[in-house]
C-alpha cells in the first residue's frame, strides 16, 4: 500500500553550489585555485562562512 502523501510529493532539486576552493591532501588544507590556503582569503571566508573538510570529524572526537 503506497501511503496517500506520496501522490502529492515531489523531489527536492539540490541547488548547484561552486566551492571556490579545494581539499589539497598532501598539504590538509583547503587552498583557493591559485595555491593559497583558503583561509587567506577574509573575503571569502566571509561568504561561505567556512571551509572545514570533513576529513578531521572523521578522525578526531572534539570536532
Amino acid at each position: 500500500m503506497r501511503p496517500f502523501v506520496l501522490n502529492y510529493v515531489l523531489p527536492a532539486e539540490s541547488p548547484v553550489v561552486t566551492v571556490p576552493y579545494t581539499y589539497d591532501s598532501a598539504l590538509q588544507l583547503n587552498v583557493l585555485s591559485d595555491g593559497r590556503p583558503a583561509i587567506a582569503d577574509r573575503e571569502l571566508i566571509l561568504a561561505v562562512g567556512t571551509t572545514t573538510s570533513t576529513a578531521g570529524s572523521k578522525t578526531h572526537f572534539d570536532d
